[in-house]
């Protein structure tokens, strides 16, 4: 077969694989926002059988052919990243038997749904068995994907979601950012006193203000939707991307910060270039690059001072009264250091610390030191160690976090890397577009997304994530601007 033909009929592949895709993330989103609790073990089926089908897709031997003869051809670059993506790909999911791929699927929606009763009744025992199934199918997975290379198991389902990346660089990085956190940490009383909002705040409003942050940042709502859900998540590419919430009645900030960090995700989605579309290089470098785009909206324009008097008048029209009166009162509000449990309402100083600790946890479970029925006294014993406390029970201790309930093991870290990435990408924008925060205090974005859609958003996966942030920001990242960053902010 001639390069271009090979080219040709491995895309028109690909696209297959990419629709495929598409159908298992709608199941599971309608699982976390639609579906019944009754359509639970049907689900399972539904995911099991058409996890079976994208396996058959991603492994076709013919792959490999098209590959050969289309790499024999002078394709300019972004031809070249397609194929080198494809390949990747191919060898990666040629490693894990199909019936490997059927049982995670299945097993994994089965124990999402028997996770997320475990913690509505504080019953963690439920949850364990459930896990250990989950973590069995992993840890084959992840010794299927490691054989013939030199990446231990953990490393094999990091690459899942950042690519490239090994634990044993990410270690000393994550070790000098929680010494600085620490050390911040213990400056940083005047932020525990700053008053938080006093007033009603009904589902219905929360809602939307919601919509109302979403579409400020650009969201587009002919290409997405808004949802509850019991953990917030953005799924889907391009024309389809939804987002979701949760709604607590006391605390409107949990669910509007929630909504700015899944419209980052969205908007880094929905501005990915279309002629990309179905092809291997179509989606983004990396889950910590996507986690920069969550985190750069959510607290370095949502929760920064030139942004807070948008945000007070947002509030305001939303709530009516909120106990606070002017911006810099609402900027520490948003920016208090508060001794909570829950990753997901974390403050910006504390959050590393939450994802250093499941980290070092979900390690230890893949290397089989620690197992899932000791898994709650180590996360309590670790809490302590870190927080000065211990959870008072599992529903804000070792239950709170979907992911291992879904399989997504290395995915944690990903998060650390996408606060790094987002204070080194907030801070090159402040060079580049030295008046870009003048407009923040009126709602406008625009020149913020522009930038993020052309630093970011337009290269895809065409190259590395590493590649993308070292162009944008003048050199390699590392955790220096993320300090200088959290220092700015609360050391005051």
């Amino acid at each position: 077969m001639t390069p271009d033909a090979a080219l040709d009929a491995l895309l028109a592949h690909h696209r297959k694989i990419d629709a495929m895709e598409g159908v298992l993330g709608l199941l599971a989103w309608d699982q976390e926002t639609q579906m019944p609790p009754k359509g639970a073990a049907q689900r399972a089926e539904q995911r099991g059988a058409v996890a079976g089908a994208l396996h058959a897709l991603r492994t076709d031997p013919r792959i490999g052919d098209w590959l050969a003869d289309a790499e024999a051809g002078g394709h300019p670059a972004p031809v070249r990243a397609d194929l080198a993506e494809a390949r990747r790909g191919w060898e990666r999911a040629a490693k894990a038997p199909e019936a490997l791929a059927v049982a995670l699927a299945r097993e994994t929606s089965a124990a999402h749904v028997i996770w997320a009763a475990a913690k509505a009744a504080g019953d963690p025992a439920a949850f364990v068995p459930a896990l250990g199934g989950v973590l069995t199918l992993r840890r084959e997975e992840a010794a299927a994907v490691a054989e013939g290379t030199d990446l231990s198991p953990y490393d094999a389902l990091l690459q899942d979601y950042e690519p490239g990346a090994r634990a044993e660089a990410l270690a000393p990085m994550f070790a000098r950012l929680r010494e600085g956190v620490v050390d911040l940490l213990g400056r940083c009383e005047g932020a525990r006193r700053a008053p938080g909002l006093i007033g009603d705040f009904p589902a219905p409003s929360q809602m939307a203000l919601a919509r109302r942050l979403a579409t400020v940042c650009g969201y587009d709502w002919e290409a997405g939707r808004l949802d509850l859900a019991v953990h917030p998540f953005c799924a889907g590419s391009f024309g389809d991307v939804r987002i979701s919430s949760r709604v607590a009645d006391a605390d409107p900030l949990e669910n509007a910060y929630a909504v700015m960090h899944e419209t980052g995700h969205a908007l880094y989605e929905q501005g990915l270039p279309e002629d990309l579309r179905g092809r291997p290089t179509g989606t983004h470098a990396s889950m910590g690059l996507h986690e920069s785009q969550s985190r750069f909206w959510e607290n370095h324009v949502g929760r920064s001072r030139p942004a807070a008097p948008w945000m007070l008048g947002e509030l305001r029209a939303a709530f009516g009264a909120i106990g606070i009166d002017d911006p810099e009162a609402l900027f520490r509000a948003v920016n208090r250091v508060e001794d909570g449990f829950v990753r997901t309402a974390a403050d910006e100083l504390q959050y590393d610390l939450h994802i250093l600790m499941r980290f070092d946890l979900e390690r230890a479970l893949v290397a089989g030191d620690l197992a899932p029925e000791d898994l709650e006294g180590a996360w309590n014993d670790r809490f302590e160690a870190d927080f000065g406390r211990r959870p008072p029970h599992p529903g804000l201790g070792w239950l709170q976090d979907v992911h291992w309930s879904e399989g997504l093991i290395g995915y944690f870290p990903t998060y650390t890397l996408g606060n790094v990435a987002a204070a080194a990408l907030a801070a090159a924008m402040r060079r580049d577009l030295p008046e870009v925060e003048a407009g923040w205090s009126e709602g406008d974005f625009a020149p913020a997304l522009g930038w993020m859609r052309e630093k970011v958003h337009a290269r895809a996966r065409s190259v590395p994530a590493g590649e993308i942030l070292s162009d944008a920001c003048g050199g390699p990242v590392d955790e220096g601007p993320l300090l200088a960053h959290l220092e700015a902010k609360f050391a005051d």
